[in-house]
């Protein structure tokens, strides 16, 4: 048997996963993350844990496997989460992740300083609290004792990679999403680096999705259980790599994550720079993954089960979940939920506004609305947002998105796709594979160990072919065409300038207190 391992560390759990060359699991391991947050806004993990975590993932896999049939290993990593460290690679503080948003305050004057469209053009996407830039000065500001001993500027890519083979090398794919990467040339953006007060060889080496990192050296061996001299190969950041393990590889199709937010990606063969997406990598070369996000999917939903659950709330079933629940009365409901119309920026607004005031927007209240309107203009408005964000790379790019291709633990549920399938106009297939992140990392491993003669022959043959298929009734489409076009896409424009007052006013304390 020949087996290729992708291990996905994620922002909550570290998962490893061997599959064969059709790309079924084999065997699994994981282990959970911890996540904490020392102040509002702030979102930090111990960079140590990652390895931990990896290395416990990886040992149950190689005990349940021969671990001589491992022909390569390649990560899949959360995007955007870096930490600091000396030169052995030792973190000198928490890794901050992603979701950080000290650095806001910070954005505007580096902004000015470096040029908002500039940075834009190099980096692929525009400058947001998300991204590494903006906590580097934070942290020269705040910490200036430790950003001076730092040495290496680490993504979990290269954190994990320095840990298994020694060598300190991430991927295009996993260096992008920082917003240091200067992706015109391939190469970090030294300009910018400098500009933070960098030293530039404090950035790990970067080579291109696929290639060969490196293998694991002996000590990581006897941690992991993984052969002396396996090959690991350069991974892609979890959103790419997702796309790629539910076989996205050429333009016309679109991967949907419906998860806690809900991301969207499509392949691109031009290097192409809008507000309606970020452009990240692809696994291929000369490819690129032009991804739009909104940060408030499943969140949104927990939100309102978890605040608005009453004894009056629908009684469950045996096995029934409040969700359940809450969506059978949901799709007892017209299109339109009766007249009741959200925007969900319950997290603020990525693509095309790029706004870090936004806020989650109700409209239409009646009398006669309750808990199950709600839940339904949830769906509703979160397909309207994504039939928002996809026109928007399609005007761009000038190619239509033919369909989508779900995943996550919304693409569970038959009325959410439905409703995206109606708004949207395009069918919603549900892809057969749980843990695509780390099937994508597979198939990366796959190609570089030569299984495959390309990355798509790669893809064609592990990733399994969706379906579950939902299909758009015209007649729903027309209908929600109506209120998209005459109402929703105004909506948040319109009330952006007060959004954005209110969220400064609420920041100030003025109404909520402390």
């Amino acid at each position: 048997m020949r087996l290729v391992i992708g291990l996905d560390c994620s922002t909550t759990a570290c998962k490893a996963i061997a599959f064969d060359p059709q790309g079924r699991a084999v065997a699994e391991g994981r282990a959970s993350l911890p996540l904490e947050m020392p102040q509002p806004a702030w979102h930090e993990q111990p960079a140590e844990s990652w390895w931990r975590a990896a290395q416990q993932a990886l040992l149950a896999v190689t005990r349940q496997i021969d671990p001589s049939c491992l022909a390569a290993l390649a990560i899949s990593i959360q995007r955007e989460t870096f930490v600091v460290t000396d030169a052995a690679g030792q973190a000198l503080r928490p890794a901050m992740v992603w979701m950080d948003e000290r650095s806001r305050a910070i954005l505007p004057r580096l902004a000015a300083e470096y040029g908002s469209e500039r940075f834009h053009q190099e980096a692929g996407k525009p400058l947001s609290a998300n991204l590494v830039p903006g906590k580097l000065a934070w942290l020269r500001a705040h910490e200036p004792e430790v950003f001076a001993a730092t040495r290496r500027v680490l993504d979990v890519h290269a954190f994990l990679a320095g840990r298994l083979t020694g060598q300190y090398v991430t991927s295009w794919g996993c260096a992008d999403p920082t917003g240091l990467f200067d992706m015109r040339s391939n190469q970090w953006n030294w300009t910018l680096i400098e500009a933070l007060g960098l030293d530039p060889a404090c950035l790990p080496t970067a080579v291109a999705p696929g290639e060969l990192v490196a293998t694991v050296s002996s000590a990581a061996a006897q941690l992991t259980g993984l052969p002396v001299g396996l090959p690991l190969i350069a991974g892609l950041g979890d959103g790419q790599s997702a796309g790629l393990g539910v076989n996205i590889t050429q333009p016309g199709d679109a991967y949907l994550n419906l998860g806690t937010a809900v991301v969207s990606g499509s392949v691109s063969t031009r290097y192409l720079t809008d507000p309606a997406f970020r452009t990240h990598y692809s696994a291929a070369r000369d490819t690129y993954f032009l991804e739009t996000v909104l940060l408030g999917g499943t969140y949104t939903i927990s939100w309102l089960i978890q605040r608005f659950s009453t004894p009056d709330s629908p009684p469950l079933t045996a096995g029934q979940s409040p969700e359940d629940a809450m969506e059978e009365q949901a799709a007892r409901l017209p299109p339109g939920a009766q007249g009741l119309l959200l925007v969900p920026y319950w997290n603020s607004a990525m693509n095309p506004y790029w706004d870090p005031g936004a806020s989650g927007v109700i409209v239409g209240w009646r009398g006669h609305h309750g808990l199950a309107h709600l839940y339904r203009a949830i769906l509703e408005g979160i397909a309207y947002e994504q039939h928002l964000a996809t026109s928007g790379v399609e005007a761009a790019t000038g190619q239509t998105i033919e369909r989508y291709i779900a995943v996550g633990g919304g693409a569970r549920s038959p009325l959410w796709r439905q409703i995206l399938a109606d708004v949207t106009g395009k069918p919603i297939l549900r892809a057969d594979v749980t843990e695509a992140s780390a099937l994508g990392a597979g198939i990366l491993a796959a190609w570089g160990a030569g299984w495959y003669a390309d990355l798509p022959a790669a893809a064609q043959a592990m990733a399994p072919v969706p379906t579950h298929i939902c299909s758009p009734d015209p007649e729903r489409h027309d209908s929600y065409q109506e209120i998209y076009q005459q109402v929703y896409r105004h909506l948040f424009p319109t009330l952006q300038p007060y959004l954005d007052r209110l969220t400064a006013l609420a920041e100030k304390d003025r109404f909520f207190g402390n």
